[in-house]
């Protein structure tokens, strides 16, 4: 969440400065599988997350991943830090505001 927050400054700080509308990828740079990212949740919370694999479903790409380039070249964003510490910020943060932004 800090590198998502930080990317979100330097967009901001872009905008003041340019019209029109821009698309930026931000990201690691790496793409992760999705049970990656079940098992960096589980270690975010402590235990572990039910889940099944199953097959394919029709249409299903075999990969999806976002060049984060133009977001490097334009904004000066690279991410610091990686999937684990993404999802133990996001579990926290969810474990502190367990009704979102209702509270």
């Amino acid at each position: 969440m800090v590198d998502l927050a930080r990317a979100h400054v330097l967009a901001v700080r872009y905008a003041e400065n340019h019209s029109g509308c821009e698309v930026f990828n931000i990201g690691t740079g790496r793409g992760s599988s999705v049970l990656e990212i079940v098992h960096a949740f589980e270690k975010a919370c402590g235990h572990s997350i039910p889940y099944v694999v199953g097959p394919r479903r029709a249409g299903d790409l075999a990969t999806v991943y976002a060049d984060t380039t133009k977001a490097r070249d334009i904004l000066g964003f690279v991410a610091e830090y990686g999937m684990e510490r993404m999802c133990a910020d996001a579990w926290r943060w969810q474990s502190m505001n367990p009704k979102g932004f209702e509270d």
